[in-house]
């Protein structure tokens, strides 16, 4: 049994759920993959537990992965991040298969060990591939989080707004007294 997942936001596409494995609490900030007992944290939390093992390989190639995808979200266009993102895209490749249920799709990777932070890199395609302009960073300064915006109209601006949107707003209402 692995431990509970202690990150503030969780439940995000894969790719962003891996860059949300970096989080500030109390101004301090954290990361659940520092270890392999992170990973394993975060396989679970994204369904690839039982595909893919939490061992000192995987981390590092999820590590690599991670940072690939940081630079690629929070620059988009810099050749750095698609050079980067390339590289681990060039470890798995998709083989189309005829099954039962129709036609499907199977990742293959030369090195099991690829699989997560392939996967997360394959998820932030097509996520751009979906609607590029709704991959968000959080709009709280003090804040790392990313989230894809599914909301109706496309103008969710927090994480999440029982905390951060909660904290600008109580910002701003502070703010207005203070100055009154």
């Amino acid at each position: 049994m692995t431990a509970p997942d202690p990150r503030p936001l969780v439940g995000e596409p894969v790719s962003l759920d891996l860059l949300n494995t970096r989080w500030v609490a109390d101004g301090a900030p954290k990361d659940l993959l520092t270890g392999t007992e992170g990973l394993a944290v975060w396989l679970a939390s994204t369904g690839l537990a039982d595909r893919f093992r939490a061992d000192a390989a995987t981390l590092g190639h999820t590590l690599r992965a991670r940072e690939a995808l940081a630079v690629a979200v929070d620059s988009p266009g810099d050749p750095r991040g698609a050079a980067l993102l390339n590289d681990v895209l060039d470890h798995g490749r998709i083989r189309a298969t005829l099954t039962p249920e129709g036609p499907g799709e199977e990742a293959e990777f030369a090195d099991p060990a690829w699989g997560p932070g392939w996967t997360a890199a394959r998820d932030y395609l097509d996520l751009l591939r979906r609607a590029p302009d709704r991959v968000r960073a959080c709009a709280h300064e003090a804040c790392v989080l990313h989230f894809f915006d599914t909301s109706r109209n496309g103008t969710r601006r927090w994480c999440s707004m029982a905390a951060c949107g909660n904290r600008a707003k109580a910002s701003r209402h502070y703010a207005r007294t203070r100055d009154s």
